[in-house]
């Protein structure tokens, strides 16, 4: 076990090369707090090579062995990843009450309002690690990635949708965002064809297409119009697409009926479609690709 002490959150680092670190958290107990602190420590690099846990329902104490993973290409922020581990841990109440009491009295602290949400768009050409690049980038500017939408055009050109918060709650600043914007140029270089960080709703993350949209000469550089038209011309015919609904069959469903030429992973991007527009999908018959749903 760790060293006891007053600290919530303490690391001991390791005494020679290939030992493990320590890392010990003593604090309230709550629900989930095992699963945070682990994902935590693996967003540092972190891997655990031991673990000890102890809880009596209200307060916990743990213990973290654990080692840089193989290959990680940069050092560990240690004071870093304390400061995250301390920001997850709830607040001791004073001696003789717990939370509860303190809720019935009005005198519990108000929850910290919770990080205000950004959406990064990034418009570029697509090459070979381009996705790992750009995480790694935000990890180093202390952002949280809450989701992403990655999405390839035939002609080889990407949009990424990054939700993300800051830690540093600085990202509404002018500065912050330029700092953001010359360190995504810096690393992706030629690659980047458009960069823009824009508040956003919890609402988005929900239906990211929503929010897609781009200025107008991006989105004339991406969706070229003689391309778009010399492809159409190749996919008339049997190649041809169509999207039909009809509301009519059922009171609480919709039958959505697709045609079109067959490619790899077209159902999963239906599907995926599907989910982020957070609607059910109740029968699929996959002849035309005839599709019944239902709002969730």
């Amino acid at each position: 076990m760790g060293v006891p002490s007053d600290e919530v959150v303490q690391i001991r680092l390791a005494d020679a090369a290939g030992d493990p670190a320590v890392v010990t958290v003593s604090c309230p107990d709550k629900t989930g707090l095992g699963c945070d602190l682990c994902r935590v420590v693996l967003l540092f690099g972190l891997s655990v090579v031991k673990g000890d846990m102890s809880t009596d329902g209200r307060w916990c104490y743990i213990v973290l062995w654990v080692l840089p993973r193989r290959g990680w290409p940069v050092p560990v922020p240690w004071d870093l990843l304390k400061d995250r581990l301390l920001q997850l841990c709830p607040v001791a109440a004073p001696f003789g009450f717990d939370t509860a009491d303190l809720a019935a009295a009005g005198l519990q602290d108000a929850a910290p309002p919770a990080p205000r949400l950004f959406l990064l768009k990034l418009y570029c050409f697509d090459r070979m690690g381009l996705l790992h690049d750009v995480t790694r980038v935000l990890c180093d500017l202390e952002f949280t990635i809450r989701r992403v939408k990655v999405s390839t055009t035939p002609d080889g050109t990407v949009l990424d949708l990054f939700f993300i918060t800051d830690a540093r709650e600085l990202l509404h600043t002018k500065s912050r965002r330029e700092e953001a914007y010359d360190k995504l140029e810096s690393v992706l270089g030629d690659s980047l064809a458009s960069c823009e960080i824009d508040p956003a709703t919890e609402d988005m993350l929900s239906c990211p297409q929503a929010c897609a949209s781009l200025t107008p000469a991006v989105m004339e550089q991406m969706f070229n119009t003689d391309l778009i038209e010399e492809q159409s011309i190749g996919t008339r015919g049997d190649n041809a697409i169509s999207v039909t609904t009809d509301n009519s069959l059922s009171s609480v469903h919709t039958l959505i009926q697709i045609q079109c030429g067959d490619h790899k992973g077209l159902l999963y991007d239906i599907m995926r479609t599907f989910k982020d527009c957070n609607i059910q999908v109740t029968i699929v018959e996959d002849i035309i690709l005839a599709i019944c749903i239902s709002p969730s």
